[in-house]
């Protein structure tokens, strides 16, 4: 496992553990991880919660990292599919607008995340499903392309809202909103179109990291207690996404 795998494991991991955590304080689902319809199953944001804390730390650890790994990727696919597809589809009045896929394709990098954990260690796949599972791991690039290909459109489209989000000590907003729509862009193209994957994605994720770090974690400090799980999820998932765009370029050929 090169550095650039071994930091991304790291990045996907804490923020598994997060998301785990977060729904275990909270008692409710993130944001992100399901449409805003009603669960009226008692207790499982505690039991989901508590699932995806381990998973988190059996990948951070690397115990049965591989299997965990898989079964989280199926896991965000299925919610993909069978939860957020129908909710845009069929439910949503905006799901022409691209803006409100937004949650609905982190999921799809979530999974496209966990793919790439997987495929991190040796095949040792012994059942009928974890062998389906494990044909996915090739396209774990690809789920997270497509999100980040969204992401960089919408800084185009709803450029002076995203601006709002550089902080105020940094000159020329909309500036950094362009540049880092394009970088977006650039690095989504790359990994669909497999060429210079591995600067790409290595480019790509040390911004969001930067991100991270100037952008993220600032926000929750100075974030009101009402909108403070929202911030802190929105900071564990650019880590999530800084570790999935290293976990790419781990894979990456030279």
């Amino acid at each position: 496992m090169n550095n650039l795998s071994h930091i991304g494991r790291i990045f996907y991991g804490v923020s598994i553990l997060a998301l785990g955590a977060l729904t275990i304080y909270y008692n409710e689902f993130s944001y992100m991880l399901i449409p805003p319809v009603k669960v009226g199953v008692p207790g499982l944001t505690y039991i989901a919660g508590a699932l995806f804390a381990v998973a988190g730390i059996l990948i951070l650890i690397e115990k049965n990292a591989r299997q965990v790994a898989l079964l989280l990727g199926g896991l965000f696919l299925l919610i993909f599919v069978f939860f957020h597809l129908p909710y845009q589809l069929f439910v949503s009045k905006n799901h022409l607008l691209l803006g409100d896929w937004e949650n609905a394709l982190k999921e799809l990098a979530f999974a496209g995340g966990a793919f790439l954990v997987a495929g991190l260690y040796p095949a040792t796949d012994n059942n009928g499903l974890m062998r389906f599972l494990a044909k996915l791991i090739p396209c774990g690039a690809i789920f997270f392309a497509i999100p980040v290909l969204s992401f960089g459109i919408l800084h185009f489209m709803v450029t002076k809202q995203a601006s709002m989000l550089v902080p105020a000590w940094i000159p020329g907003p909309m500036f950094w909103t362009y540049l880092a729509g394009v970088g977006l862009l650039g690095a989504a193209i790359a990994m669909i179109l497999r060429i210079w994957v591995k600067p790409a994605a290595t480019l790509l994720g040390i911004i969001i990291f930067i991100w991270f770090v100037i952008l993220h974690i600032p926000r929750i400090f100075v974030s009101p207690a009402i909108y403070m799980d929202g911030e802190i999820t929105s900071a564990f998932l650019a880590l999530a996404y800084s570790g999935i765009a290293f976990l790419v370029a781990g894979r990456a050929k030279k």
